[in-house]
């Protein structure tokens, strides 16, 4: 696909999800507010069930895995320890006229510059040589290095005693609630801790929707494991990720997997592979998963001098555990979701705009629609019908706005699998009209089938 062919697809999800009501502009009513997006009622569905596979594959289902629920703040003290407070930063250029600002490694892809390992000096030194402009045409400034996390203060006084930071990550609260797990539940390794909430990072540029922002959620696992055993576990949960891409309906052939570099890896990584999937701006990450080693342990235990080290009851050793970590962001699964089920045909010579959600992701698993609204007997049968689905469990929605046709559409653009028809055959045979999403085909059925 060309690359105005990619924009053109890019703009019609963005445009499908504010008008079904899938994503809005965070403050949108005050112009919005850069990198952040709220989730609109649709959005929200998909988000649960996004939220409900990933839960029960990676924490309910496996007998070694607990969960938890950890705070947005934390003690300062936790990002020393972490790397963070020194480490978390992103390479940042300045328009010298505008004062905008970019990320650098951003501003020399884009002009075909190979960024893999370029410390900010030789960054700058590029840029210089050259003679690379911003987007408004002026010279930039010298390439620094610019911390993303969002600083906050704890208790009435704004000053360097109260201050902390929102997690830039949700791994931080797993490693510092590690020894509380251990004290409770005395699980045995290899086991795990997993956990879905925000995070925070104050994005020079966010970009490309949902891809970039500065709120976000994920879904990640902290698997503690002995030291030698690491390369099973980082094989196992390598298989596990592409389990849970296909559970979600990404597809799997716009999906590759890269080895991160060792000059590329994140301060705290040891082995790190990036599965990456070719969006409609580009390949970029979808996930990671990393091999941490002991360095978040060890360090939380020098810092705060508590003993996190494990003793192992069978080889009479302690320890510190090593560490793999499968990291999701939710929005770029949404997202990523979304463009492997954005799809147009042609029905009666007019453009269809379809999306092709699995039933377990989409919104709606069933609509429920009165051939016509103005006929009593029918908009009471229809919701009968609504009614014993939703008791038995269906995503179900009730539609008479519009005539049969926009109903279609509307149901098709968000994903309904299939949509249910009462008609005055119903009222004889307790039969309906269910009609495929993605065939337009449809057929009779018997009410207690559906």
């Amino acid at each position: 696909m060309k690359s105005n062919e990619h924009q053109e697809q890019m703009e019609k999800i963005v445009s499908l999800c504010k008008r079904r009501g899938f994503f809005f502009r965070g403050s949108e009513i005050y112009g919005g507010l850069a990198g952040f997006f709220d989730y609109g009622p649709l959005g929200v569905m998909i988000k649960k069930n996004v939220e409900n596979i990933w839960w029960n594959m990676f924490v309910d289902s496996p007998e070694d895995m607990h969960g938890l629920d950890a705070s947005l703040v934390m003690h300062p003290q936790t990002y020393q320890a972490s790397g963070h407070a020194k480490n978390f930063a992103d390479p940042m250029v300045e328009d010298t006229k505008t004062k905008k600002r970019y990320r650098a490694d951003h501003v020399l892809e884009e002009n075909g510059v190979d960024v893999v390992g370029l410390t900010p000096e030789q960054m700058n030194q590029i840029i210089v040589e050259k003679n690379i402009k911003s987007v408004d045409g002026n010279p930039f400034g010298e390439v620094t290095q610019f911390n993303m996390m969002f600083q906050t203060f704890v208790g009435a006084n704004a000053d360097a005693d109260s201050r902390t930071f929102l997690r830039p990550e949700t791994a931080q609260g797993i490693f510092t609630n590690y020894k509380n797990v251990l004290d409770t539940l005395h699980p045995k390794l290899p086991f795990g801790i997993g956990q879905i909430g925000k995070s925070f990072r104050n994005e020079i540029a966010p970009r490309d929707f949902l891809f970039r922002v500065r709120e976000f959620s994920q879904m990640e696992v902290e698997y503690f494991v002995a030291p030698e055993t690491w390369e099973t576990h980082f094989a196992n949960f390598q298989a596990k990720v592409w389990d849970f891409i296909s559970a979600v309906g990404i597809d799997t052939s716009k999906v590759s997997e890269l080895e991160v570099a060792d000059e590329d890896r994140a301060f705290y990584s040891k082995r790190t592979i990036d599965f990456e999937f070719e969006y409609p701006f580009g390949k970029k990450e979808l996930y990671g998963l990393a091999y941490r080693t002991d360095y978040d342990l060890k360090n939380h235990g020098e810092v705060s001098k508590v003993d996190l080290s494990y003793f192992d009851e069978e080889k009479k050793e302690r320890f510190i555990p090593h560490v793999i970590e499968p990291s999701f962001g939710l929005e770029r699964t949404i997202l990523a979701v979304l463009s492997s089920a954005y799809s147009e045909d042609e029905v009666n010579g007019e453009v269809r705009v379809f999306l092709k959600l699995k039933p377990e992701i989409a919104p709606y698993q069933f609509a429920v629609f009165p051939l016509l609204k103005n006929k009593p007997e029918l908009v009471l049968k229809a919701r009968e019908v609504y009614e014993l689905l939703k008791k038995k469990g269906v995503r179900v929605i009730f539609d008479d706005n519009g005539n049969i046709g926009k109903r279609y559409r509307r149901q098709d653009e968000i994903g309904t699998p299939a949509c249910v028809t009462i008609d005055f055959d119903t009222l004889e045979d307790a039969s309906v009209t269910v009609r495929d999403r993605d065939t337009g085909e449809q057929k009779r059925v018997k009410i207690e089938e559906l």
